[in-house]
């Protein structure tokens, strides 16, 4: 099937009209989000990866529309996936740092409730809402996602969870620990075969599972199925039990997340990779296409596969170091402001209404997948409150193929920053001080980001600092 490449803009104002474009269409879709954890850009067979099939993915792409430059607005978890549920950027309503840990349930820390969620707007349109998997938005009370817009929720609170319960039956365990048995470094294997040490991060495994039930609703259930494995299977129950009437499904899988643990079913289909650490990262990632291929399944089987967005995306880049998980050919990886922490898989798939196969190259975020299913759900939003795009007509290849402007898109963690106006990008990198200077790239012609050009051109360098700089005024870093 002939693929066709958009090199084309599209004016931020094309949100404003969006409902207009969906007047010929009587039914509004089902709405779906399948948001990857920690998943490089370069892993899919889709973005050129070689090593570990993921088939149901790539079809996923190849009967839709995948971008080539889709970005998230954080290169680590939780302000990431706060973006892509407003439609806003983090920095506006202060939810910028990533909890973690005892973090968790920290009164003050989550996602504001002064902040509606693209499932409080769908509720209110009249569909059904129901999130399957990881929130990560806050661990106490007032943030529980049945009080943001979701009807129905089974999942976790915190950053993570491991996959089976302990002591991790059917699964190889990889973990992070400060030292081996013996007191050394390097890798230690257990004679079984079944746990792996390793002190090549210099750090232990977070403490995912204290204080952090899997739950339905609000009650702790007891879940002996892989998560990758329940997550799928509610997601698909969902689906059946809403096939009737509109729906959105926040599937937030936490795979290829750590802790990192293969199922031996898969770890077998990957004996032949050497390393372990490797294999058991293909063993995830090969549940997790799986999974997909289970939920589209199931949209096929109701009848719902036609009238259903699904998009599909990680909520940052891969975690090369810890997980093995590529961002190829991009440079950095999670908690980076490098391509490789920010630029992601992105795929949409809406058989009614978007063509099969078509790849586009224009940059996008992740703000403009809420503002497309909105306004696909002819949802009442006020779009001065929005910072995304309706990408409807870029993806129809509709009248956005006039416009020439390019659009602008900020990052900030800590003393990282970035921002990218048109082909050039600006990046300041490194926690240390000394560390702290800006480097210019053009993304046209340095997609891997090997040459900084500030040197050679001071003016430009100046101007895109300054543009960063009046952003940065503008949205004070807020504090719990």
């Amino acid at each position: 099937m002939r693929c066709f490449i958009l090199r084309i803009r599209i004016f931020p104002l094309l949100w404003l009209v969006a409902p207009a474009a969906f007047a010929a269409d009587s039914a509004r879709p089902n709405v779906i989000f399948i948001v990857a954890d920690d998943l490089g850009y370069g892993e899919l067979g889709s973005y050129g990866g070689k090593e570990i099939p993921t088939p149901h993915i790539d079809g996923l792409a190849q009967a839709g529309v995948r971008f080539t430059q889709g970005y998230v607005t954080a290169s680590f978890c939780a302000p990431s996936r706060a973006a892509l549920l407003t439609g806003r950027y983090q920095a506006r309503f202060g939810f910028e740092n990533n909890a973690i840990g005892a973090a968790n349930s920290d009164p003050r820390i989550g996602l504001p409730v002064t902040e509606r969620t693209i499932a409080d707007h769908l509720r209110a349109a009249g569909y059904a809402t129901g999130l399957v998997g990881k929130w990560h938005q806050g661990g106490t009370a007032p943030f529980h996602p049945l009080r943001r817009g979701f009807d129905e929720f089974f999942g976790f609170l915190h950053e993570g969870h491991y996959y089976v319960p302990h002591p991790g039956a059917g699964v190889t365990t990889w973990l992070r620990r400060v030292a081996l048995p013996d007191g050394g470094k390097g890798r230690w294997v257990s004679p079984e075969g079944r746990v792996v040490w390793t002190t090549h991060m210099g750090n232990k495994e977070p403490d995912y599972n204290a204080d952090n039930p899997i739950l339905r609703d609000s009650q702790p259930v007891n879940e002996t199925d892989n998560l990758t494995t329940a997550f799928t299977r509610e997601a698909c129950d969902f689906i059946r039990r809403h096939q009737s009437q509109p729906f959105f499904l926040y599937l937030a899988y936490n795979a290829v997340h750590s802790p990192l643990q293969g199922a031996d079913r898969s770890m077998e289909k990957f004996r032949h990779i050497a390393d372990i650490h490797r294999r058991i990262f293909a063993a995830m990632l090969s549940d997790l296409d799986e999974g997909v291929g289970k939920v589209l399944a199931a949209l096929r089987e109701t009848g719902r596969e036609r009238d259903t967005l699904v998009v599909f995306l990680s909520d940052n880049g891969g975690a090369t170091r810890e997980l093995t998980s590529s961002n190829a050919p991009l440079r950095g990886e999670k908690g980076q402001v490098y391509e490789g922490g920010l630029r992601v898989p992105f795929i949409l798939r809406w058989p009614a209404r978007l063509p099969a196969g078509r790849v586009v190259d224009t940059p996008v975020i992740s703000l403009d997948l809420t503002a497309t299913a909105l306004a696909a759900a002819q949802a009442t939003v006020d779009a001065s409150a929005q910072d995304g795009v309706n990408l409807m007509p870029l993806l129809t290849g509709g009248a956005a193929s006039a416009a020439t402007d390019p659009r602008t898109f900020y990052w900030r963690a800590g003393p990282r920053a970035a921002m990218r106006h048109g082909d050039w990008k600006i990046v300041r990198e490194g926690g240390r001080p000394q560390a702290r200077t800006w480097q210019l790239f053009n993304l046209a012609q340095d997609i891997s980001e090997q040459t900084d050009l500030g040197a050679q051109q001071p003016e430009r360098m100046a101007g895109l600092i300054a543009q960063w700089e009046q952003w940065n005024a503008a949205h004070p870093v807020a504090r719990p």
